[in-house]
């Protein structure tokens, strides 16, 4: 074997070596518990700024999902990852519809999951790279098979990047209204979602156009579904067994009730575009630096 092939081999080792690490590393397990902060993703806005030499802080408020508006949970979901409650991480149908308008766009459109987001926002760092992707991919499976929805879902609200420096529902709810996040109503939470594709560009309070197209659409199909109160508290209590973490012990689809498919994917009355197909506005999943993955 010459020199070549042999740094070639030499280089594909090291390269499966990276990637299968992912595998047992980092401990997923510690999730269940812990309060992820600082993220990769935060970690690399940082050294962005230290770059750019821009004098910016990081502003993060952890709370727990009691403390959470139902309505920022609803609008999140329905924005960016509408089949949360029946994927196991990856949501086939929207990769392949992310590839349709990828192709008749002749731009990168994302398909990621709430899971696959988080994966790349705790870990990863927003590069496109294919081997990223595989990492994430490996990440994502491991932290559908350890955690709950509803842990996932909790993190995922602590840590998305909702503005340039904000990170997390609460501090996103004190920086644009003045609130907390618990207290959020349906069009503030529905302009909150409408962002998370790109909040580095776009504003929730603002004027721009893809935001208040977005909102609305995301709003009318949260009036449209509903939400039972009752259920919601019962699900968002967590269960208290003794011997056992704080972390909740319920299914991972204990919380559909409260997004039931069977009534909200039909198109309104007076043909309100969905989310996925509007004429009027850009994708959902656009190209960005900010949570949806590419």
């Amino acid at each position: 074997m010459n020199k070549f092939w042999k740094i070639i081999l030499i280089l594909l080792v090291l390269g499966a070596l990276d990637i299968g690490r992912y595998f047992i590393y980092p401990n997923i397990n510690d999730l269940k518990e812990i309060r992820p902060v600082p993220t990769a993703f935060m970690e690399y806005r940082e050294n962005q700024w230290a770059d750019e030499n821009r004098d910016m802080h990081l502003t993060q408020k952890w709370v727990s999902m009691d403390k959470i508006s139902p309505n920022i949970i609803k609008a999140v979901l329905i924005g960016e990852d509408d089949g949360f409650w029946k994927h196991d991480g990856f949501d086939v149908k929207g990769m392949e519809n992310a590839i349709e308008r990828s192709i008749k766009k002749k731009t990168l459109a994302g398909g990621s999951t709430i899971s696959q987001q988080l994966s790349k926002n705790l870990y990863l760092s927003p590069s496109k790279n294919p081997v990223r992707k595989i990492k994430e991919a490996i990440l994502t499976w491991r932290i559908e098979k350890t955690l709950s929805k509803r842990r996932i879902l909790e993190i995922y609200l602590n840590v998305a990047e909702w503005g340039d420096g904000i990170f997390g529902i609460e501090a996103a709810a004190r920086h644009y209204y003045h609130k907390s996040a618990k207290n959020l109503t349906a069009n503030e939470a529905s302009r909150l979602a409408a962002v998370l594709p790109n909040p580095i560009k776009y504003n929730p309070t603002g004027n721009q156009k893809y935001v208040k197209n977005r909102a609305r659409i995301i709003l009318k199909t949260m009036k449209r579904r509903g939400v039972i109160q009752s259920i919601y508290k019962e699900v968002m209590t967590p269960v208290k067994e003794e011997n056992l973490p704080t972390e909740p012990t319920e299914s991972n689809t204990s919380m559909e009730s409260l997004f039931d498919s069977s009534t909200s994917d039909t198109p309104a009355e007076n043909n309100e575009p969905t989310l996925n197909e509007s004429p009027a506005e850009p994708s959902v999943f656009m190209q960005d630096e900010g949570n949806a993955t590419q």
